[in-house]
């Protein structure tokens, strides 16, 4: 079993998260991988329950916020919202912008790999922490973590209107303001780093917009797609401008 006080700085993670600290125990599973579990001769559990409650959690809270908010949206578009908020990839980038990654404990194998910035290992642990403090704290709790967590995902939704992947959203904005495609280039390919052997950088007209890693060419692309469109949003009304 993983000693609490071996864990990296439970405290920050609760700070970061504005949540109530969880037991000692259930932190420790809610932050163990399977991997771990399947090298390990002790009676440590993975996450896997809490993942399963915090995906379902998770679903109904998005799901709530979307039928108030589009109150004259029909059932497909709220699915399709739903599913572009809490799929795989967009609960990682959650995972990745409140630096959940550190904490995961990990099997040896599953570490080499780079299975700490598995976008799949850091989804299942959005979802068991969801699942954790729902079981410690109950609804209301868990509901507002969902929601702090998911906040940037929710207006990104709620403002464009558009339950697109980061490319086809990407695509979307560059076709509405230029009447161009985004283009993906590929600028470095290392099969030495499993976690992140892809390096992608999106141009419009030939401009820098967003670069990403991955290990495959696809997940670098999206997270090169994210990274544009926020730059895209900042930039605002001066966008059209940077790219003439």
């Amino acid at each position: 079993m993983v000693e609490l006080a071996s864990l990296p700085a439970p405290a920050l993670l609760f700070e970061r998260l504005q949540i109530k600290p969880l037991s000692g125990e259930l932190l420790v599973e809610t932050l163990t991988h399977a991997s771990y579990v399947n090298e390990s001769d002790s009676t440590a559990r993975s996450n896997d329950r809490l993942e399963f409650l915090g995906d379902a959690i998770l679903g109904m809270v998005v799901a709530n916020e979307l039928f108030l908010a589009l109150p004259d949206a029909g059932e497909g578009d709220l699915t399709r919202m739903r599913a572009s908020i809490v799929r795989g990839s967009s609960l990682a980038e959650v995972a990745r912008r409140f630096e959940l990654g550190p904490h995961l404990i990990l099997g040896k194998g599953e570490e080499a790999a780079g299975g700490r910035d598995r976008d799949s290992n850091l989804a299942d642990m959005v979802e068991a922490l969801v699942g954790a403090v729902y079981v410690e704290h109950g609804w209301r709790q868990a509901q507002a973590l969902a929601r702090r967590l998911l906040k940037e995902e929710l207006a990104d939704v709620l403002s464009s209107g558009v339950p697109l992947d980061p490319k086809s959203h990407l695509q979307h904005l560059v076709q509405a303001r230029w009447h161009e495609q985004p283009e993906y280039v590929t600028v470095d390919d290392d099969p030495g780093d499993s976690a992140a052997r892809f390096t992608v950088e999106v141009r419009i007209r030939g401009q820098l917009l967003g670069a990403g890693r991955g290990s495959a060419k696809r997940e670098a692309q999206e997270r090169a797609a994210r990274v544009a469109i926020r730059a895209l949003v900042e930039r605002g009304g001066d966008g059209g401008k940077a790219c003439t």
